[in-house]
């Protein structure tokens, strides 16, 4: 297949050959998957705060000169597929190993290797739009992950995560509309093999991003909403205030800290200062006896 190849790559670092990009991208998910987290079994999450605030800010400007120069840097959007690897190294050494799910390491360890083949065969005309799309979202996604490193006193105003998702699902559907228009007219002899691949590829992506957003977002604002309205049907008040959910073993009341135990469904407090029934969770404030209304997170309501 080398006599396919387009001859102004032949010479860039890693394109003689597929099998050093999928040498790469399978040690990037052994590391991730297996060696990275039994290397940190015995030791503390590293915390990374400046490091990642300054790594994202180095793939925002990345990012944002490759959507510039999409034209000239189709293998400098290749070497970008390995940096981004950092994303999940660094989400292992601060044991966030719930951020390292299947759907991530799929999507971080495909991408070298599918986009090594068009710089290989395909770099720059048709092919480019995928990478110029894609840098794009990673502008606005780098941006969201800087901010988000920043701490919780930026991390309150990024309430429109989801909406990263969103645009990631509407970047696969343009691909595909890109890439399978070809098949109904193809008038610069564009391989339809590397337009049914990258449809393909787009295709598989947003069926998974859409099935995260809905166990992510859609899924879990039902069952908030059943929550809220079954506590609502039950009409579990007290004092004209709804009650709280069991989030603790504590509660504040009147500057003192009680505690309590579960008995045969009843909550009682240790110190004897008020008597609480266990009833459906939700989320609320409590009435104490003398009027003051804590705002604790609990899971009681008052037998009164």
């Amino acid at each position: 297949m080398e006599n396919k190849a387009d001859p102004r790559t032949k010479d860039y670092p890693l394109m003689s050959s597929p099998f050093p990009t999928i040498a790469i991208c399978l040690s990037y998910a052994y590391f991730v998957k297996v060696l990275g987290p039994k290397l940190m079994e015995n030791r503390k999450p590293f915390q990374l705060r400046t490091v990642l605030v300054v790594y994202n800010f180095a793939q925002v400007l990345f990012s944002a000169w490759l959507f510039y120069e999409t034209a000239r840097g189709c293998w400098w959007y290749f070497f970008s597929k390995f940096t981004e690897f950092f994303d999940t190294f660094f989400f292992v050494m601060r044991k966030r190993y719930d951020q390292v799910s299947t759907l991530h390491v799929i999507h971080h360890g495909i991408m070298p290797f599918s986009v090594w083949w068009g710089v290989k065969y395909t770099p720059g005309g048709h092919s480019t739009f995928f990478g110029f799309l894609n840098t794009f979202v990673h502008i606005v996604m780098y941006t969201y992950y800087m901010l988000a490193a920043m701490g919780p006193k930026v991390q309150k105003y990024l309430w429109w995560k989801k909406y990263l998702t969103l645009l990631q699902m509407v970047q696969f559907v343009l691909v595909m509309v890109h890439s399978f228009q070809l098949f109904f007219k193809n008038d610069c002899n564009y391989p339809i093999g590397f337009a049914y691949f990258i449809g393909a590829h787009a295709l598989m992506f947003y069926f998974l991003f859409t099935n995260f957003y809905k166990t992510r977002y859609l899924n879990s604002e039902k069952k908030n909403k059943a929550a809220a309205a079954a506590v609502a049907a039950a009409g579990l008040k007290n004092n004209g205030h709804p009650n709280g959910i069991l989030k603790s073993s504590l509660l504040q009341q009147n500057g003192n800290i009680a505690k309590y135990t579960e008995i045969n469904g009843n909550t009682k407090f240790a110190s004897a200062m008020t008597t609480l029934a266990a009833t459906t969770p939700t989320t609320g404030s409590v009435t104490t006896p003398n009027g003051n209304v804590t705002r604790q997170r609990i899971h009681a309501s008052t037998d009164n």
